[in-house]
């Protein structure tokens, strides 16, 4: 069961760049233990129902939306938009809010975002808490957008291939990059509600309609996919495996880590998890017998509610 949560007590802009200007939320106990939610995507944004997985009691929760994204402007830029422009946001609002050290939370591309931003600033991290593991490999970029998942969901899979012409199928990352940035509203619009759907329509294990109309929102799915997109195109702008390299994960190994991975998660598989187990032994890992992608499955929210319950007092 999901903690009951109220409206933000302190909301704010942080202007990181001539260029973007983010928005963040800081709610729950103005006296509690700090955590910070990193949002999926990129390009996701924040939503409230997130809010749910602290105890409002214990914690001071902060939420930010990542550049161009969620309430952050300008919506859907690219532009001064990398990993490394992320992680510097985040020290950025740290120092802003005047923390000494915080908690971290992310799922999927936010658990790519606080591995990195924990490798880059581990001194600043108290713990971290992380569900559905991505690290932007190639193999895991290929397995969802290109051959793999498309197997498990060949009526989606179809949808997603429509707005692209047969003859650039051979790279169907390089050719939405095409139609997510063209001038053309329509065309582009059109390929950002594919992208979207797609996503939407493979994030649980069992398929919510509501969720899956996320995706024909066009502000949203615009932000949404043009972003991720181009992370995805220059691979999240790291080398190949960065976070999973071992000289990265003696920067956090000391960092009390529970990692809740869905056994059927077709977006992130758990493959990724369990390369990061071997990797790093010293974390806990959780597999959900029966959920797919998302953080609103039963089994999931659970867990992720007992780490976030077991971490308070740290």
């Amino acid at each position: 069961m999901v903690y009951s949560y109220s409206a933000p007590f302190e909301t704010g802009t942080l202007k990181v760049s001539d260029i973007h200007s983010l928005h963040y939320e800081v709610s729950g106990s103005k006296e509690g233990v700090p955590v910070i939610f990193l949002h999926g995507g990129p390009g996701g944004g924040c939503d409230d129902k997130d809010r749910g997985f602290f105890n409002p009691e214990k914690y001071k929760v902060i939420f930010l939306d990542q550049r161009g994204a969620g309430k952050s402007t300008p919506s859907a830029c690219i532009d001064e938009n990398t990993t490394w422009d992320l992680v510097k946001d985040i020290e950025r609002l740290r120092e802003h809010l005047k923390i000494e050290k915080w908690h971290v939370f992310g799922g999927s591309w936010g658990s790519t975002l606080s591995l990195a931003y924990a490798q880059s600033h581990p001194d600043r991290v108290k713990t971290l808490v992380l569900r559905g593991i991505f690290t932007l490999r190639k193999s895991e970029l290929r397995w969802f957008y290109q051959e793999g998942a498309s197997h498990l969901f060949p009526e989606a899979w179809e949808e997603y291939l429509a707005p692209i012409p047969k003859s650039e199928r051979s790279d169907l990352i390089l050719a939405y990059h095409a139609r997510l940035n063209s001038t053309d509203d329509e065309t582009r619009l059109k390929a950002a509600r594919a992208w979207s759907k797609w996503e939407m329509s493979t994030s649980k294990l069992y398929i919510d309609p509501a969720h899956v109309a996320a995706a024909e929102k066009d502000d949203w799915a615009n932000a949404f996919a043009r972003i991720e997109n181009h992370y995805f195109v220059n691979e999240g702008f790291m080398r190949e495996g960065q976070v999973l390299d071992p000289q990265e994960i003696d920067k956090i190994r000391k960092i009390p880590t529970i990692v809740v991975q869905g056994r059927y998660d077709v977006v992130c598989p758990a493959t990724t998890a369990y390369a990061l187990k071997k990797v790093w032994p010293e974390i806990t890992l959780h597999i959900v017998p029966d959920a797919g992608h998302s953080s609103r499955e039963s089994g999931t929210t659970k867990l992720l509610i007992e780490a976030t319950d077991k971490f308070a007092d740290y």
